[in-house]
């Protein structure tokens, strides 16, 4: 026999079901915030930006890529220009959170805005050519003949001074067509035809090697070129760009390097 529902009953029944209706509400929005809040934080990292100078632009962008496979909370992004002109951007307060030069006097003149920095790297001169070698460049001696376009850095660029160190040393005269911002300016003027010569890093030159011909320049003439690395103290990121910096000095970012053709510390 059913029973009756009088009207006490139904009251609370309705009174019942308009608590439940919000908690249920309440429950669902709590769930989906833990949710959303939870992705947000799988999801989140922490981005590096890198100052580095611009003849590591093809072997930091090769070491970048493992150093997130290994590090996926970091993201690294890579500004490559000249030495002194990243310099002068940190100067300016950019917003980065290392600096990789490729000489220790532009590193030794941000000693207020930089952590001790740290060699990872050295590399020597070359002279770049046309493929196959056209005007059959030998040596330094070779680049003071005033019919050859030879191209050099500006000398407040560390290629540019790296070379007039070993011209000056050989007693060699070369008035160049132009004196380029950084080591792969001068590269691409040799690349297109526009020089017949120009002074590179070694390890730029090998990555052209079906557009230019690189003639080496014996040690007792070279010169050494030294990669310092070092944190920036206006780092938003202190704790990861020290680890990136400290990485760069471990067995596997050397191998990167030297696979490049960078020689050791």
């Amino acid at each position: 026999m059913s029973q009756a529902v009088t009207p006490r009953r139904a009251a609370a029944a309705l009174v019942t079901a308009a608590l439940l209706v919000p908690l249920a509400a309440c429950g669902n929005g709590d769930r989906k915030k833990d949710e959303g809040a939870g992705k947000s934080a799988g999801s989140a990292k922490t981005e590096l930006t890198v100052l580095a100078a611009s003849s590591l632009t093809d072997v930091f962008k090769k070491a970048g890529a493992v150093y997130e496979k290994e590090h996926q909370g970091t993201k690294v992004n890579f500004s490559f220009a000249g030495s002194q002109e990243l310099a002068a951007q940190v100067k300016q307060g950019a917003p980065a959170d290392a600096l990789v030069t490729a000489d220790t006097k532009t590193m030794d003149g941000l000693k207020a805005d930089a952590g001790t920095p740290t060699v990872i790297a050295r590399n020597r001169l070359v002279i770049a050519t046309g493929e196959g070698n056209p005007k059959k460049i030998t040596g330094l001696k070779d680049l003071a003949d005033s019919k050859l376009k030879v191209v050099l850095a500006a000398s407040e660029v560390p290629v540019g001074r790296y070379g007039k160190q070993v011209l000056d040393a050989q007693k060699i005269k070369v008035k160049p067509v132009s004196q380029e911002p950084n080591v792969r300016a001068v590269l691409s003027k040799v690349e297109l035809g526009e020089a017949d010569a120009g002074l590179v890093y070694r390890t730029d030159a090998a990555t052209a090697p079906k557009k230019v011909d690189a003639v080496d320049i014996p040690d007792a003439q070279n010169a050494v070129a030294s990669y310092p690395a070092a944190t920036l103290k206006t780092s938003k990121n202190a704790a990861a760009a020290a680890a990136f910096v400290k990485w760069l000095s471990t067995p596997e970012a050397q191998m990167i390097l030297q696979g490049a053709g960078f020689q050791k510390p």
